[in-house]
């Protein structure tokens, strides 16, 4: 056994005994989030802008608009496209060419949140139809990578959303603004020899079982959800983790006001 693995195999052996007695190793609850802080209008040369720390991770969203032309199978409909980028000094980790399979769950978990909660209305978003409307990218930059990256990139793009000024430099805009309504929050739990945790660090990303990722509404309701890691989990776990989701998903949505 390599050095590596006897250090790893420590950390999790110290990390699994700690869940064990309902106890994490930077001392929070098992439903308690790190501190959080959201600074919109970060980015100047976006329409909108996040920068959102969650505890040591942060993540930076921006949001531009351009006219395109629409999907085939909805030519009255504006396209929502989100991208994110793993920037490698963020975590040793990451590496710089194509997205992996990381990055593109990230994009992909983030994207499904906003469009399943009909968070923008797209329909309003149509110039001509079939011929062109307007493009909503969202564009997500990992700054510095310590666990629960999808929490931090879902309250980054949805702080983006709300943060979208339209200037006069945005031709043949007629809306009277931008077309937003929900506030959808991403809420990550991780399973760790059997406890559920709240917002997850890199270290108990490292060893968890199983993750899951529940988005929710202002009412309570789930509009996407997304499960990771290899392992499994029970009914007992998932009715845990939905009012987990709804009760974080309060503090959270607090942010975006």
């Amino acid at each position: 056994m390599t050095q590596e693995e006897i250090v790893a195999s420590v950390k999790r052996d110290y990390i699994f005994n700690l869940a064990q007695q309902n106890k994490r190793t930077d001392a929070r609850a098992l439903d308690q989030y790190r501190e959080i802080s959201v600074e919109p209008g970060w980015a100047g040369n976006a329409e909108g802008s996040a920068l959102v720390k969650i505890g040591n991770t942060q993540v930076l969203a921006g949001v531009k608009l351009e006219k395109g032309t629409p999907y085939p199978d909805k030519p009255e409909s504006g396209v929502l496209t989100t991208t994110a980028e793993l920037v490698p000094i963020a975590h040793p980790t990451f590496e710089p060419g194509p997205p992996g399979e990381e990055t593109v769950e990230l994009a992909r978990v983030t994207d499904r949140g906003i469009r399943e909660s009909e968070m923008i209305d797209l329909d309003k978003l149509c110039i001509e139809p079939e011929e062109e409307v307007w493009m909503v990218y969202i564009d997500i930059y990992v700054l510095d990578h310590d666990g629960n990256l999808l929490d931090a990139s879902a309250l980054a793009s949805a702080a983006a959303l709300w943060n979208v000024e339209i200037s006069e430099d945005l031709e043949d805009w007629t809306l009277p603004s931008f077309p937003i309504s929900k506030k959808p929050i991403s809420t990550t739990l991780a399973k760790v020899n059997g406890k559920l945790m709240v917002d997850p660090s890199f270290n108990e990303e490292s060893v968890m079982d199983a993750r899951i990722t529940i988005s929710t509404l202002e009412n309570g309701d789930i509009c996407a959800m997304q499960k990771g890691g290899s392992g499994p989990l029970t009914r007992k776990d998932l009715r845990q983790a939905r009012e987990w989701a709804r009760t974080k998903s309060e503090e959270l949505r607090k942010y975006l006001e």
